[in-house]
This record gives structure tokens, C-alpha cells and sequence, in this order.
């Protein structure tokens, strides 16, 4: 006999609240959003901006944390069009936290920087950032020590929550990770 199956509606009815109470004071909950679909071709990829899909997807993103009261204190964005977007239509949706535009999040995010400038925001229990991949993966795979980050990969729209416990590589505990297409199979 296997591992129980997880049924949607398991998870539809995952309370978000009664989990984010269990977090420790010193940890923060960091909430990964990779940018919804975007545009294919335009003269350049920071120009790109979000389809009619990529603001749905975005939107169906918001909804699903408002449905379980997640709420981000802090949302930060990179500068590119697709995230910024992506970030506004999801904000839009919970109308909480504070959204920032930070530079260190634009394609090419570096982990460890990322790192060191999440630190910045340590006194925060839950940070939303919204970004690229594979930038993404290489920040989930050091935080969770992962060496071969080849193992992962992050859907547009997709969510992932990594509690961290501590201010170093490896020392994330990876809560759990929604792809968008789940919630949108739903409609």
C-alpha cells in the first residue's frame, strides 16, 4: 500500500492560516511567484508583456491565496514587464502588502544575492518575490540544497512556499508548490 493520494478537493480546502500560525517567530514563509505567460516575440525580452492568459493566470493566482488568507506582507517584483504585471494583477486581487520593484530580481538573478538582499526583509514573516527562471529554480535548489538544479522547474504562474529557518544556503524547508494549471483545470 502507497502513500495516500492527494485529492483536489484535499487541497482546496487547505488552510493556509492555521499553517502560516505554526511558523516560528524567527522564520519567514518566502513565497516564489514565477511570472504568468507572456507574449513570445518582441524586439526585446524585457518588453514582453503578459497575454490575456498570462493576466488570468495571475488573477486565478491571487484568488487562490485570498480563498485561504495568504497574504504576503511584502511583495517584491523584478523591474522586467512580465513580473511587474504578474505582480500588480496578483496584488490586485488581495489588495494587501506593499509591492517593490527591486532590481536584484531581473533575469539573471544571482541566489546568492538574492539571498543576502532577502535578508534585508528578515523581520518579515511572510515576503512574496515574483521573477524569471531559470533564475527561480537556482534560488529554490540553494536554499534547499539541491545541488543539481536541473531537478527543478518552475511553471509560469506557479507558486512555491520555502519556510526559512535560517539566513544561509540550505537551510529552507520547501512548505509546498502550485502550478497554476491545477487551479485553471478547475474552472
Amino acid at each position: 500500500m502507497g502513500a495516500p493520494m492527494l485529492r483536489w478537493d484535499s487541497f482546496q480546502h487547505f488552510n493556509v492560516s492555521t499553517f502560516q500560525r505554526r511558523i516560528a517567530a524567527s522564520t519567514m514563509l518566502l513565497y516564489i511567484l514565477r511570472h504568468a505567460e507572456a507574449e513570445l516575440k518582441i524586439t526585446s525580452d524585457h518588453e514582453r508583456r503578459l497575454t490575456l492568459h498570462g493576466h488570468e493566470q495571475a488573477k486565478i493566482m491571487g484568488q487562490f491565496c485570498l480563498e485561504r488568507k495568504i497574504f504576503p506582507e511584502m511583495i517584491l517584483t523584478s523591474p522586467v514587464i512580465r513580473a511587474k504585471q504578474t505582480a500588480e494583477e496578483f496584488s490586485n486581487v488581495l489588495k494587501k502588502g506593499e509591492l517593490i520593484e527591486v532590481p536584484w530580481m531581473a533575469c539573471g538573478m544571482n541566489p546568492e544575492n538574492a539571498l543576502q538582499e532577502l535578508r534585508g526583509y528578515k523581520n518579515f514573516q511572510s515576503v512574496m518575490i515574483v521573477g524569471h527562471e531559470p533564475d527561480l529554480s537556482g534560488l529554490i535548489a540553494m536554499l534547499l540544497g539541491i545541488s543539481d538544479v536541473t531537478g527543478i522547474e518552475i511553471m509560469k504562474a506557479s507558486l512555491t512556499v520555502i519556510e526559512l529557518r535560517k539566513w544561509e544556503p540550505s537551510a529552507g524547508v520547501l512548505k509546498w508548490s502550485l502550478p497554476c494549471e491545477l487551479l485553471e483545470a478547475k474552472k
